[in-house]
């Protein structure tokens, strides 16, 4: 790819609350990285524009980064939108651990990743943290969608090995079956055709601390500091769950992660809505993130987390669909329930409560945040060098149709007012163009665009 220029409006967040909406150019060099952004009535915004391969965007579109989902179940792709009505643990046993084992099947694998990936590109999901099954085969299956498509995947085989929640049919035979397991993902990830570059990543996953042996959490931490790989889980996700560690360890989830080594840089910590202040310092500490899934936890977790905390003490974090126990596959629309989630939090919901008792005041989060969140708060959280449309960061980017009720606000605010447009409008209908990594793909499904 030879080096290649984009210019017209662009949108980012380079911290917190804080966006930059201008015109401008960027300059993105033969790997996908920006190594040039020039403002309009610069001389260098003015040469840009005279290169021979420049992209001008539309007078009604808008560049915005790429989205980033850090928690989301691949194999659940088929059951999205069931059984949410039921509680965490019968939703796993009745419905989710059944469905998962069907990915014995390769070719059922193949044809559910082979939708789910191009469908998550349409919806600006540019990056994306994966659990898969305990399949080796199917889990990898998945990767090679991820390449074929495009899209930057983090990629994590299933761990998960007690007998006492785990079907006999679905479940790994001993915790060193399961490390070994994960081992030959890890080096069959790595040398895949294609992912020279590294676009796709495996992850070291244990599912969470009830499905998994003292053993199988053990191995995983040694195998994580041999290797150096990220690690994800589920964390304090529910009551019930939060309470199954706390029988057991007489401690948090995030406490015995830690004692298990598990709790490193970016480790990504699903849900996580009972930790706390203690726990938050320990993952600021460990430099792990958390991935916030504000719909599944409407469904399953029993409370709201208090993003607010993580943002003021600088605790890392995104969003994550959470696919199947979230029912949309949209980080915006995830973006718009997180903010409606922390206002519910500091409003308190019960009409029968006086409103000076009724809410948690002060745990509201704005637009600005929420769409920090969805882009460069992810990118942190994994560490890669994404969410920013900056020189040094890799170009995954969003082109959005401003049209009608999304049409770009005028003023002294617009900028903050364009971001609480898309936050509470934008979808699958407005994502018109998508990059990863300085390549266009193809949003229907069909594969990259030359």
């Amino acid at each position: 790819m030879s080096r290649a220029v984009i210019a017209g409006r662009m949108l980012d967040a380079p911290a917190p609350g804080k966006t930059d909406l201008e015109e401008a150019a960027l300059l993105i060099d033969q790997s996908g990285t920006i190594i040039e952004r020039a403002g309009r009535g610069t001389p260098q915004f003015d040469m840009l524009l005279r290169s021979p391969d420049v992209r001008k965007l539309d007078a009604r579109s808008l560049l915005i980064p790429g989205l980033v989902d850090l928690h989301i179940h691949a194999p659940q792709w088929p059951q999205i939108g069931t059984a949410l009505d039921l509680p965490l643990e019968r939703w796993l046993g009745e419905y989710t651990f059944p469905l998962e084992a069907r990915y014995e099947d390769i070719a059922f694998a193949e044809a559910v990743y082979d939708d789910l990936v191009p469908a998550l590109l349409a919806q600006g999901t540019t990056t994306a943290l994966y659990f898969t099954t305990i399949h080796e085969d199917a889990s990898l299956a998945l990767a090679r969608s991820c390449l074929k498509y495009g899209q930057r995947g983090f990629v994590g085989l299933v761990a998960m090995d007690n007998a006492a929640l785990c079907p006999e049919t679905y479940r790994h035979a001993s915790p060193e079956a399961a490390i070994d397991a994960t081992r030959r993902f890890i080096e069959a990830v790595r040398k895949l055709p294609g992912n020279e570059t590294g676009l796709v990543q495996p992850v070291i996953t244990p599912r969470f601390i009830p499905a998994c042996s003292d053993a199988l959490l053990r191995g995983l931490g040694e195998l994580a500091r041999e290797t150096g790989v990220r690690v994800q889980t589920h964390a304090s996700e529910s009551d019930w769950e939060h309470e199954c560690v706390r029988t057991r360890f007489g401690c948090t989830d995030v406490e015995a992660l830690d004692t298990f080594g598990l709790l490193r840089q970016h480790t990504v910590l699903a849900h996580a809505g009972f930790t706390n202040a203690d726990d938050r310092e320990r993952i600021r500490k460990r430099q792990s993130a958390i991935a916030h899934c504000p719909i599944s936890n409407a469904f399953f977790a029993g409370a709201v987390l208090p993003v607010r905390h993580l943002i003021d003490e600088g605790t890392a974090c995104g969003l994550g669909t959470d696919i199947s126990g979230g029912y949309s596959p949209s980080i915006f629309e995830n973006a718009r329930q997180a903010v409606i989630a922390a206002r519910m939090l500091t409003s308190g919901v019960n009409p029968d409560t006086a409103p000076g008792k009724r809410g948690s005041p002060g745990l509201e989060i704005d637009f600005a945040e929420a769409f920090w969140l969805a882009t460069r708060g992810g990118a942190e959280a994994l560490g890669v060098p994404t969410g920013l449309l900056r020189p040094g960061m890799k170009l995954d980017a969003l082109e959005l149709r401003m049209d009608i009720g999304m049409s770009f606000p005028e003023g002294p605010d617009c900028a903050a007012n364009a971001v609480q447009k898309i936050v509470c409008h934008a979808g699958l209908h407005s994502v018109t163009r998508v990059w990863v990594d300085g390549k266009i793909v193809d949003v229907h499904g069909r594969g990259k665009q030359p």
